[in-house]
């Protein structure tokens, strides 16, 4: 296969780059989040319809653009990947649509009740103008709302409805939400045009918007408390069936789930093993419990502060960019900009978000800090810089935004699926120690602590929804085992584990992939280096991978061992 070069003459755009690239702007058309989240131009203030109508409407789209794929001809090998991945997307897109989720699509991570919020972590604040947008989107937030609440009513009546453990999850989280309080609020009266204090009608065209957008959220609580709770469903699992589906939508494969399961028990066992190894090479004789307590003791290792945490993470990931791309990965100037931030809110999550297909907004790196945590431990943190940011997934996401002269707009900017994105920052943190970023036993131990709750996640997310027993023979998983379970595996503090736990019960399939996909690339190394033999280049294997960008992961393997 012709490989998908960055710095390569642009390829003349073909009929299938025409359909995939009027697919993205289209579905940006009905879904204008799209906007914000790419870069586009286009209306940065609006919401999707989260109706049944609004999901009506993105499932036509979906059917006309694959019909339009399946009468067209690839002409090179960037088409086939083009059209095999999109047509498996899109028909995963009409599969999920049949099955109702979006009728019961409620969660305390990532699900309207959230999302409809989180955009705004994402929106330019720069300048009059910007803010003007703002307090826009924060007026649209109680059509949202409505749109939400209709398709969750319509669940309602089919008898599709979200588990009530999710439903109390989110009340939870919208317990701030009062008039005059809350993120709204917060967000508004923190505006400023850089430097310059915003003129008084838009400060209070903010405070107003603000305080329409926090009713929006009382209301829709309201609405969860006594409507959809008094049809929740008691059950948490979602049974084999559902679960199939959900694991090919994150995955972008079809994986043998009890297989995956047997596998994910002697993943975690491996884990734990050789958790226990590094223990004893830190502190000879000590448990893990102890090692980490005898590491967490050390002011060495210890930041204080967000500011030293910031400084920290930027610190780390310029170092990175600068010392890989000498010998490991060829990284293009526009993509060597990361900015590592701290993030608004304060839920305890790390994540990444990507460059403006222009990179006129560069990748970043947020961390969440929760509210009064002031203390951050870098042996603990040190692989979790190179998850979100290079080689993970900063080198992953803005690479593919970067090879705009092979790729189309839905290639760089749209497409792919978590077992890519997670299961390749999974591979780069084995990558990090085998390249001798991770000599220090701390450091791999810290690795090592992320990777086995990764392995945990994939035995008690198949366990839960697929009804496995217990792994001590007493009976099926549910919940008060499912956190038992994950607090005997992970070092964090009791609510951050029952935070995960909530997760992986109200977001079936997710959590497994990052594990699984760690898993996919690494069975298609492999299998290249089997191919290759001598001439086996592992920098250009990566390159070649990275240049293909987001996709499913059976379109990566057939895309790299297809020849």
């Amino acid at each position: 296969m012709t490989d998908e070069r960055v710095g390569a003459p642009s390829r003349q755009q073909t009929e299938i780059d025409r359909i995939a690239e009027g697919y993205v702007h289209r579905a940006a058309a009905l879904n204008p989040e799209i906007n914000v989240y790419v870069g586009l131009e286009g209306d940065k203030a609006g919401y999707g319809d989260y109706s049944p109508e609004g999901r009506d409407a993105d499932a036509a789209l979906a059917r006309e653009t694959l019909a339009a794929l399946e009468a067209a001809e690839p002409v090179d090998d960037i088409d086939w990947v083009t059209k095999t991945d999109l047509s498996r997307e899109l028909q995963l897109e009409l599969d999920v649509h049949a099955s109702g989720w979006g009728d019961r699509d409620l969660n305390n991570l990532a699900s309207p009740a959230s999302g409809i919020r989180d955009i705004f972590d994402l929106m330019s604040t720069g300048s009059e103008d910007d803010w003007s947008t703002i307090a826009q989107r924060m007026r649209n937030v109680p059509a949202a709302i409505d749109g939400y609440i209709a398709s969750l009513r319509n669940g309602i009546a089919t008898g599709n409805t979200p588990a009530a453990r999710q439903i109390d999850n989110v009340l939870e989280q919208f317990a701030d939400y009062a008039p005059g309080k809350g993120f709204f609020h917060e967000f508004a009266a923190s505006a400023k045009a850089g430097e310059q204090e915003l003129p008084a009608s838009l400060r209070d065209d903010l405070a107003k918007a603000a305080g329409e957008a926090t009713e929006a959220h009382a209301r829709f609580a309201e609405f969860l408390r006594t409507e959809l709770a008094a049809s929740a469903n008691p059950v948490d699992a979602v049974g084999r069936d559902f679960y199939s589906l959900m694991s090919r939508r994150f995955l972008g494969a079809a994986v043998d789930l009890d297989e995956t399961y047997a596998w994910g028990i002697e993943e975690l066992d491996r884990m734990r093993a050789e958790q226990e190894a590094i223990a004893n090479e830190i502190l000879p004789g000590a448990s893990v419990q102890e090692t980490i307590a005898h590491l967490d003791q050390d002011a060495s290792r210890k930041l204080h502060g967000t500011d030293a945490l910031k400084a920290w993470m930027q610190e780390t990931s310029d170092r990175a960019i600068e010392e890989l791309g000498r010998n490991h990965f060829d990284i293009a100037e526009p993509i060597k900009a990361l900015e590592c931030m701290i993030a608004p809110t304060q839920t305890g999550g790390i994540y990444y978000t990507g460059p403006a297909d222009d990179f006129s907004r560069p990748g970043r790196m947020w961390w969440s800090v929760p509210e009064g945590v002031t203390e951050f431990d870098t042996w603990r943190e040190l692989t979790t810089v190179y998850h979100e940011g290079v080689p993970g997934h900063h080198l992953q996401i803005a690479q593919a935004t970067y090879n705009r002269a092979q790729l189309n707009l839905w290639r760089r900017a749209f497409a792919g699926t978590s077992g890519h994105a997670e299961g390749w920052a999974l591979y780069a943190e084995r990558l990090m120690e085998s390249l001798g970023y991770l000599d220090d036993p701390a450091d791999r131990l810290g690795m090592l602590d992320g990777q086995r709750m990764r392995a945990a996640r994939v035995v008690l997310d198949i366990g839960v929804h697929l009804g496995k027993p217990r792994l001590d023979g007493t009976g099926e998983w549910d919940f008060d085992y499912a956190f038992e379970f994950m607090k005997s595996n992970v070092n964090m503090n009791e609510p951050f584990v029952r935070f995960e736990v909530n997760r992986y019960f109200g977001w079936p399939g997710q959590a497994p992939s990052y594990k699984i996909g760690q898993r996919i690339f690494e069975q298609i190394r492999d299998a290249a280096k089997d191919a290759e033999g001598d001439a086996f280049d592992l920098k250009r294997f990566h390159m070649r991978v990275l240049n293909i960008g987001g996709v499913g992961l059976d379109t990566l393997r057939e895309a790299v061992l297809r020849g």
